[in-house]
């Protein structure tokens, strides 16, 4: 089960347009985990077991960064329900560039002693 983020909040950063198939809790687990996986390793922290003593905005990045990446996924598994390629891109990229802030929020120094410190 993963920790971070939930079916809901994924499906809302999906979006509307969203595949049927790919947007199912079955499907979001999967890709959350393997969210929750790269965060964990690329910052070189497991938040996952930290989790449930973390403050309330180190775990919203956290929820945020999962939802994304994940979202991603749901969206790049079958863009065919979205009205256009553009649109389905253009979610794609609004979703990475959130998903790049997050992970450069987490591994900045400066934030990483706010975090300890909250």
């Amino acid at each position: 089960m993963p920790t971070f983020a939930t079916t809901a909040e994924v499906q809302r950063m999906a979006g509307a347009n969203a595949s049927t198939v790919s947007n199912t809790a079955t499907y979001i687990d999967d890709f959350t985990e393997q969210a929750e996986s790269l965060i964990n390793a690329q910052t070189r922290t497991n938040w996952t077991d930290l989790y449930a003593g973390l403050n309330a905005d180190v775990k919203g990045i956290l929820k945020m960064a999962a939802a994304c990446w994940s979202a991603m996924a749901v969206i790049n598994y079958d863009m065919s329900g979205f009205s256009s390629r553009v649109e389905a891109e253009t979610m794609l990229d609004v979703l990475r560039d959130r998903f790049v802030q997050c992970m450069k929020t987490l591994e900045d120094a400066n934030v990483r002693q706010f975090i300890e410190d909250a």
